[in-house]
């Protein structure tokens, strides 16, 4: 009995020391566990002694009757009927402890395996915190680059944030193109080299321009519509980027929005103004995202 006492307190001393893996309140519920299994086990441990001291008392009872020879076979009836009604008791008593000791055992199994898989996440969340952290940097960095290279001016006609991890270059459609066209003017051409470089340098961002327009129809005969002059215009400054300025034509997508997405008001001429731009959207390649999805731990 001493040595099962020995091997429940070994298996709840591992349990409480894996638990310095978990929160405070799952070590509660764990401690409080081992302290209630501890608390059954000393009281079968008292059934058990007091079932063996009948039995030793029906031991001594049966010798003292060796000495009387009144009722002797009624005694040694007595006597054995007591020695199998203890001996059935202790069987159920060791019954019960054994299976105490069996749904001891599965149960720390299972709390391994759960702080096994607290770990895991834990590890997989750090690691992606740590990923996040890196990308931001890295965006911030672009950012702050891109902006140190452009000139007051240029400023004032180019917009650039940070939204959700990824960066948004904002140009006005009367600083790249001619009016009413899809053309890009020479005036757009040094602003559009210092993009470039800046894209350039960061080789591990996709790169999309997205056209968009205001709600005023294109009266041209060769564009349809503002479908057409958005699309148009996000591939005038994809083929910039590639054949004037070197950039890996694999990273490069082109779209058009049409008045479909617009940031202001088209009722106002100010509103229009705004609403005619063309973005350039930098963000990490999709493959990175899903490398940190691959790496996500498995749980059962």
């Amino acid at each position: 009995m001493k040595k099962s006492f020995s091997l429940i307190a070994a298996i709840a001393i591992v349990a409480i020391s894996m638990s310095s893996c978990v929160s405070k309140k799952e070590y509660e519920a764990l401690k409080s566990n081992y302290d209630g299994m501890k608390n059954d086990y000393a009281s079968l441990q008292n059934e058990y002694n007091t079932l063996q001291g009948k039995y030793q008392a029906s031991q001594i009872d049966f010798a003292k009757s060796q000495t009387n020879g009144k009722s002797l076979e009624e005694r040694l009836k007595d006597a054995q009927k007591l020695n199998a009604e203890l001996k059935r008791q202790y069987e159920e008593l060791k019954k019960s402890l054994d299976n105490s000791l069996n749904q001891n055992q599965q149960g720390n199994i299972n709390i391994s395996k759960l702080v096994d898989e607290i770990n895991a996440s834990n590890a997989f969340i750090k690691h992606l915190v740590e990923a996040k952290s890196k990308s931001d940097s890295l965006n911030q960095a672009l950012t702050n680059k891109l902006t140190r290279s452009l000139s007051k001016d240029e400023l004032k006609e180019v917009d650039v944030q940070v939204l959700k991890g990824v960066v948004y270059i904002s140009l006005a459609d009367n600083m790249l193109y001619k009016s009413g066209s899809y053309e890009i003017n020479e005036r757009a051409s040094e602003t559009l080299s210092k993009i470039a470089k800046i894209i350039m340098d960061y080789k591990d961002y996709e790169v999309l321009i997205e056209g968009n327009t205001d709600n005023v129809p294109i009266s041209r005969t060769n564009i349809r519509n503002n479908w057409d002059l958005s699309c148009l215009r996000a591939s005038s400054v994809v083929q910039a980027l590639q054949n004037t300025y070197g950039v890996d034509p694999k990273r490069l997508s082109a779209a058009g929005r049409g008045e479909y997405n617009p940031i202001s008001n088209n009722n106002t001429e100010l509103g229009r103004q705004r609403n005619r731009r063309t973005q350039i959207i930098i963000t990490p390649k999709l493959d990175q995202f899903m490398e940190l999805i691959d790496e996500a731990p498995e749980t059962k």
